[in-house]
């Protein structure tokens, strides 16, 4: 409806060509969504915990968008399968290093190192 104001994901409006405007954040500044701006949210978060569980909604930074987050997977720590396991544990890893080289391609924000390391770290107990 036109003058209305909704919310889609970035990948969404990007692929079919919806105009957005910018967004004021907990810095005070007005940013518009992108792979940057969405991953300079990510990058904010002071101290990650260990289980993930934090929200990058507001973050604080000049360059961050307020209106991001993360996507999670719950996935258990001691396979009951021993070889499916381990293909988690690799496709995992895959996810965090060489997969996050398509992010852009796909339209989604790569993970900041700091979260990626701390990834890596969490999937060696992946078994």
């Amino acid at each position: 409806m036109q003058g209305s104001i909704g919310y889609v994901e970035l990948i969404y409006a990007v692929q079919n060509k919806i105009p957005y405007g910018t967004v004021k954040n907990a810095a005070g500044e007005f940013v518009k969504a992108s792979l940057e701006s969405v991953t300079a949210a990510a990058a904010a978060v002071p101290n990650m915990p260990a289980d993930f569980r934090v929200s990058i909604t507001n973050a604080p930074g000049k360059e961050a968008y307020s209106i991001s987050s993360f996507t999670w997977l719950l996935i258990p720590q001691q396979s009951k399968d021993a070889p499916k396991g381990k293909i988690l544990a690799d496709f995992l890893n895959w996810m965090v290093d060489d997969g996050q080289k398509m992010t852009s391609e796909l339209t989604y924000a790569p993970l900041p190192e700091s979260v990626a390391q701390k990834v890596k770290a969490a999937i060696k107990q992946v078994h």
